[in-house]
């Protein structure tokens, strides 16, 4: 599945899916399972769940989910992924348990080993966000909340297989970003590579 069939869910509910979350979630076999990890009002869990995926969102304020709250295929954890009073996340839900992990708009780097476990040997994660250099457009501007050069291939590594990767700036708004889209070792795309 590519980005052009995954259908427009943005709504009155969480807005509009990230372009690179689109063209990537075609990745996740048939029928997988999808975490969101800080998931906020869910607009990847939507997107994900409409390409008939069953999802899981976890953040620490899940008050952008509700209508989705006891939907069918719908698991919601609310936690606070950075006081470390939840257990690991891979401990919550187990190693190698998802078919694909969504990460965006979030850094926070004590989970992000974690966050790289869950992925199932034949996932694939999908991560974008806020990289050094977004200063100059706006917030977040703390150099604990945006990545360096290579830290996304640096933090997938050994477990995944980088297929794309860039450091850009983006417009409407304009911010720097980093985002990479990783598979497992069994990923049918280190095979077969999908048409860009």
């Amino acid at each position: 599945m590519q980005a052009k069939d995954i259908k427009d869910v943005s709504g009155a509910h969480g807005g509009i899916p990230s372009v690179w979350v689109k063209r990537f979630l075609g990745g996740v076999r048939a029928g997988g399972r999808v975490l969101d990890v800080a998931c906020g009002g869910g607009r990847h869990m939507r997107a994900a769940r409409c390409a008939g995926f069953s999802v899981t969102g976890v953040d620490r304020n899940l008050a952008g989910t509700a209508d989705l709250a006891g939907a069918e295929g719908v698991q919601l954890f609310e936690m606070d992924l950075e006081t470390g009073a939840a257990a690991p996340l891979s401990t919550q839900f187990g190693i190698g348990a998802f078919d694909g992990v969504i990460v965006t708009n979030y850094l926070w780097r004590p989970i992000m080993k974690d966050v790289v476990a869950m992925v199932r040997a034949d996932g694939i994660l999908i991560y974008e966000t806020f990289a050094l250099g977004n200063a100059r457009h706006g917030r977040p501007s703390n150099p604990d909340f945006l990545l360096k050069p290579g830290e996304l291939l640096d933090a997938i590594r050994p477990d995944l297989t980088a297929i794309a990767y860039e450091h850009v700036t983006r417009g409407d708004p304009e911010r720097g970003v980093q985002r990479v889209a990783a598979v497992g070792s069994q990923h049918r795309w280190l095979l077969e590579p999908p048409q860009n």
